[in-house]
């Protein structure tokens, strides 16, 4: 039988209307009040999925002229394996957010992350290229699990003001992915081949997979609240029916087209849209100077594929430095405001710290750009990525925090509404970058990406001011 404080009647006659069951703070069935352990435990296994997605779409960068001379093709050919997967990354969580909020969160994961694993093994034994960048763009669809649905798991499992700081450190892997992909594919592809790459990560994604299988929990309260109210009404100790609270009645094909509509809904909201721009350029700029690194470090510094793979660590010692320093502040700026508000918090309290990317991304690129064309010292340009991935970090954090705060019951379809452009810039621009670094240079070709990042800088600071305005003004219904 149910805890009476987890329940009250609809009306005041008892059992005439079903009752309407939720969680106390205290309920061990809340995912709110799971101990810390079991928390961290899921949050390992989906950082993990989060990590080895993006991993997986630049480890084989290194590679890319061995893969071209080995299936007798392209660079440019071999470079669109990265585009349909890091597209892909971007359009699944579409599918796959929302359907974590109709079926749960813990059954995509497993699901898709298997699918993902197996999908290693025909890349691996790709015969050509349409076969390698078929492999590639539907295991992006997949791999996008981690991705798309951890933002949720972390809303589902976290109080607000405690979010940001465990966000943080889950975030760090779809950032820290593409940036260890290099060098590990380097080493794998130097030493081994790069058929290797993928047999290493079928073995480390189905690792993972494993783990999941054994730790994974569900987190989703409407999931969790649906098999209570089931186990209520099977109980046969009485004949009352029981509601969760949100139930939803509607037919399975009406919440599905509902579900699937959802991102799209919140995309076209202007903030979402300014801030998925944002993230998009971000995510553009990032793909399109990995992808050169080893023409720039090799043609201009003369260092080998190892050597150039090892470089990929700057920017991850800045992303490293920023969530273990700057993003816990975003929790702490977020508390002081909202106790300055006489205890009403904004998701616009989570924007302020956003302006350090904001001034960071552009100083940074302006610095690489520059060196790089006069053929500074290596370490002088490098240095700068370092500073480009703590205002990489600082962006995506607040904005990501931002959504999740904005849509809460929501939130993976908010972050995949984000995540869908960023994705599909992120692996387009790649393919157009090598021509403007041709005809440009590399000092005013990389500056073309710092003008747009000093353009849009100033999105943090508007949307503070005003978000709560827009928000309202264009106050969408879920």
């Amino acid at each position: 039988m149910p805890h009476h404080d987890e329940r009250r009647p609809l009306l005041q006659e008892e059992g005439e209307e079903p009752e309407i069951i939720r969680f106390g703070k205290e309920d061990s069935g809340n995912p709110k009040a799971w101990p810390r352990s079991k928390k961290l435990a899921n949050i390992a296994v989906i950082a993990m999925m989060a990590i080895l997605s993006p991993l997986a779409s630049s480890m084989f960068t290194p590679g890319i002229n061995q893969i071209a001379d080995d299936l007798g093709t392209s660079m440019h050919s071999v470079i669109g394996a990265t585009t349909g997967f890091t597209v892909m990354l971007g359009f699944g969580p579409l599918v796959l957010a929302p359907l974590s909020e109709t079926f749960g969160r813990r059954r995509l994961y497993m699901v898709c992350f298997t699918i993902f694993t197996l999908l290693q093994i025909p890349t691996a034994l790709s015969p050509n290229v349409e076969t390698l960048i078929a492999m590639r763009t539907v295991a992006g669809a997949f791999g996008s699990v981690g991705i798309s649905n951890g933002g949720g798991t972390i809303s589902d499992m976290f109080e607000p003001h405690e979010r940001a700081g465990i966000f943080g450190w889950y975030l760090l892997g779809p950032l820290l992915g593409p940036t260890i992909g290099p060098l590990f594919g380097g080493l794998i592809v130097q030493r081994l081949n790069w058929r290797w790459i993928f047999w290493i990560l079928a073995i480390v994604c189905g690792t993972n997979t494993l783990a999941g299988f054994i730790f994974l929990k569900e987190t989703y309260a409407p999931v969790l609240l649906d098999r209570r109210r089931r186990e209520y009404e099977n109980d046969g100790e009485n004949d009352r029916t029981y509601r969760f609270e949100g139930q939803d009645d509607r037919p399975l094909s009406s919440k599905l087209a509902a579900s699937l509509m959802r991102p799209i809904k919140i995309f076209i909201q202007p903030i979402v849209l300014t801030m998925s721009l944002y993230q998009a350029l971000v995510f553009g700029t990032t793909y399109s100077l990995y992808t050169n690194m080893q023409n720039i470090y090799s043609g201009i510094y003369g260092l080998n594929t190892e050597q150039v793979g090892l470089l990929y660590l700057f920017p991850g010692v800045g992303f490293v430095i920023a969530v273990r320093l700057l993003v816990p502040r975003i929790d702490t700026v977020y508390n002081a405001l909202t106790k300055r508000n006489k205890g009403e918090a904004k998701p616009e309290y989570r924007l302020p710290l956003a302006n350090i990317g904001a001034v960071l991304i552009p100083v940074s690129l302006f610095w690489f750009a520059w060196t790089v064309e006069y053929q500074s010292p290596w370490p002088v340009s490098i240095v700068s990525t370092l500073f480009y991935g703590i205002g990489q970090v600082m962006i995506i954090n607040c904005v990501q925090n931002y959504y999740i705060d904005s849509f809460e019951k929501y939130a993976a379809s908010a972050i995949a509404a984000g995540a869908v452009f960023r994705s599909v810039v992120g692996g387009i621009t790649p393919l157009f970058a090598p021509l403007i670094f041709e005809k440009l240079g590399y000092g005013w070709g990389i500056s073309v990406f710092a003008f747009l990042s000093v353009l849009i800088a100033p999105a943090p600071l508007i949307f503070y001011r005003f978000g709560g305005y827009i928000r309202e003004r264009f106050h969408i219904e879920l």
